[in-house]
């Protein structure tokens, strides 16, 4: 597979899940395990353009695919994507365990619709779980990624 534009390879039994390779064999934590039932949605990443839960695909499903996860969100020079700067400006991360998952869910929203309104980023966000609380600054997030106001998110 291609991880994050690199091409790489591994032996794994077949019951090894893509959350787990991309953990344990790439050493590429920043994709977190919160359920390990695709509830949280923490495990987020990108399998050939398409936003999957890592938890629910085997590693050995992504034979050949183009993979993207939180690692490779950024810019070529390292610095924070817009969205993930978003994140940063507007407080939409607390704890920052489901911030990877958020980043990954909001990123393919904002490729869907890049210009959604908060009920669309509300809606496509309820597969991903924040124990903190931090919907609304996610959301502000979101918001100000797609390069709209923020003033006027309300609370939910």
């Amino acid at each position: 597979m291609i991880v994050n534009g690199t091409p790489v390879s591994g032996d794994v039994e077949g019951r090894t899940l893509l959350v787990d390779f991309l953990r344990d064999d790439l050493h590429l934590t920043g994709t977190h395990v919160g359920c390990d039932t695709s509830q949280c949605g923490a495990c987020t990443v990108h399998v050939n353009g398409l936003s999957v839960k890592a938890c629910t695909i085997f590693a050995i499903e992504a034979d050949g695919a183009a993979v993207l996860t939180i690692e490779g969100m950024a810019k070529d020079d390292g610095t924070l994507s817009a969205l993930q700067q978003a994140f940063q400006d507007h407080h939409g991360l607390q704890c920052g365990f489901c911030t990877p998952g958020m980043v990954m869910s909001a990123a393919m929203l904002l490729k869907e619709n890049p210009k959604p309104t908060q009920a669309d980023v509300r809606t496509y966000l309820e597969g991903n779980l924040c124990r903190c609380t931090g919907y609304h600054n996610i959301v502000k997030a979101v918001m100000a990624a797609s390069g709209q106001d923020v003033g006027a998110v309300a609370a939910a």
